[in-house]
């Protein structure tokens, strides 16, 4: 842990010498970013009265606001509400080449749940690890995180909400919770410290900063704000091309074994389709309905072979369902926007309120997929993808999110006749591509990535359902028919 800078008072005279050289060190530094492959997270949290709005307002002053963002998180609106915690902190992180400062970050929130009982500290860590999680991706990522922590001694506090009380125009800054906060110095004290033990690790440590003395205190953050962004562009210049692999190994091959030995020879008659196709769609609606009517929403993930089925399996289900209450998210290669964020980034954007629907048409398994195939990220980004994909999903589900993962089936000789059937036929031509034919020749390694993939995400809360999808009747019936059983076992668990 971090040890408390100690900083003594600073003459006025001292202060504003030193303050020109900062502020065109800090610009300086925002130039630099630009073109950098991340973004600087910058937050200031503290103890009550240390200052942390003051500065939150001295750097804007000091740094262009061209390139700066700043967010606070006040009470949780309804939208936020409806979704994971993480989800608004997700949604407010800046693209690469940005800053973005947060008052109170997400840390403040989890001290404002003030946990007192052995369940609510249980609680609390477990709040605290999801957030070191967090911000382990974001470095993962290259993110530059750069937390404050501002401290105050309860005498120091004390002097200073004496002070700001006597002032009118800053008395309206000091609450009775204010005072609630000061008389119970040493057990938030203790709660912070035990925030920071469990969010500081390699990377992205706490710098403990006195606030006593302001103008000590103001250009300590920038100091460290500097030093700790030209450290990190010296180790995160613009990455070397990754090379695409020259083999896929499988590295979990029962995984493989499980696909191949699904039996692909299912058949089904279109008039037993027909009349059953209607009972299961009917069965969707009612199950559907009935988690919106409790608050829980859906997500629906879909995966497979080209030209496996899945748009129409998709387009079935869609049909049972009330079009103002569902999202149908096609996954394609990522914009220019979403490459500046985390991967993740654009899948949680999509996280539904309560009690609606989303349906991805492929979906985050990309990275363990195609990216891993084709070599878009290094060996050690999709490796790690697996244990942050189950994490993501139990996100979801622990909300409440019911989550459906589908991979459909199909042999390779079914997917080369549905490949030449979309040439020959005019409105189908837009289905096939180049990429396509090149993907088919990618075959076994596909089948590996896939057979990993199918092992090392599953969990008992979104655990994947393989659909034998040679015919297409089945596999939508199936799918159909899976759907009801999960979300009617969804809403039967506590």
């Amino acid at each position: 842990m971090a040890k408390a800078t100690g900083v003594p008072r600073m003459p006025k005279r001292v202060y504003e010498a030193r303050v020109p050289q900062l502020r065109a060190d800090l610009v300086q530094m925002q130039v630099a970013l630009q073109p950098a492959p991340f973004s600087v997270l910058l937050v200031i949290a503290g103890d009550e009265a240390a200052g942390k709005g003051d500065v939150v307002n001295i750097l804007n002053g000091w740094l262009d606001p061209r390139g700066v963002e700043t967010t606070a998180f006040h009470e949780l609106t309804d939208e936020e509400r409806e979704r994971p915690p993480m989800w608004r902190y997700w949604r407010s992180l800046p693209p690469r080449g940005r800053l973005a400062i947060y008052s109170g970050g997400w840390h403040g929130e989890a001290l404002a749940e003030d946990p007192r009982s052995r369940r609510e500290l249980a609680d609390f860590d477990h709040t605290l690890r999801r957030l070191a999680h967090f911000e382990g991706l974001l470095a993962h990522a290259s993110v530059l995180i750069v937390k404050i922590w501002l401290r105050l001694s309860q005498d120091a506090q004390g002097a200073r909400l004496r002070e700001l009380e006597a002032d009118p125009d800053t008395a309206w800054r000091v609450s009775p919770d204010d005072w609630r906060s000061h008389r119970d110095y040493d057990r938030i004290t203790r709660l912070a410290q035990r925030m920071r033990r469990a969010t500081h690790r390699p990377g992205v440590p706490w710098h403990v900063i006195e606030a006593a003395d302001s103008r000590a205190r103001n250009l300590a953050v920038g100091e460290i704000l500097l030093a700790r962004f030209r450290a990190h562009l010296r180790l995160h210049a613009p990455p070397a091309p990754i090379s695409r692999p020259r083999r896929v190994v499988a590295l979990r091959p029962a995984g493989r074994r499980r696909l191949q030995a699904l039996p692909l020879n299912q058949r089904l008659a279109e008039t037993d389709y027909e009349a059953k196709r209607d009972k299961w769609l009917g069965r969707l609606n009612r199950a559907v309905r009935d988690a919106a009517e409790r608050g829980r929403s859906i997500v629906w993930v879909f995966e497979g072979w080209d030209a496996a089925g899945k748009g129409g399996a998709i387009r079935r289900l869609t049909s049972a369902i009330d079009a103002r209450d569902c999202r149908v998210i096609p996954v394609a290669r990522p914009t220019d926007e979403e490459k500046s964020h985390h991967y993740l980034w654009r899948f949680w954007r999509h996280v539904p309120r309560a009690g609606r629907v989303t349906i991805y048409d492929r979906s985050w398994y990309g990275r363990v997929l195609v990216e891993r195939i084709e070599g878009f990220c290094h060996e050690e980004a999709w490796r790690r993808a697996y244990a942050e994909l189950r994490d993501f999903e139990e996100q979801l589900t622990e909300h409440g999110i019911i989550v459906l993962k589908f991979w459909l089936q199909i042999s390779k000789a079914e997917q080369l006749r549905r490949f030449r059937h979309r040439e020959e036929t005019d409105y189908k031509q837009h289905k096939i591509n180049a990429e396509d034919w090149r993907n088919r020749r990618q075959w076994r390694a596909y089948e590996a990535a896939v057979g990993d993939m199918l092992v090392l995400t599953r969990s008992r809360a979104a655990p994947w359902h393989l659909i034998a999808a040679d015919n297409k009747r089945f596999a939508r019936l199936e799918i159909l028919k899976t759907s009801c059983e999960q979300i009617a076992a969804a809403l039967e668990e506590k």
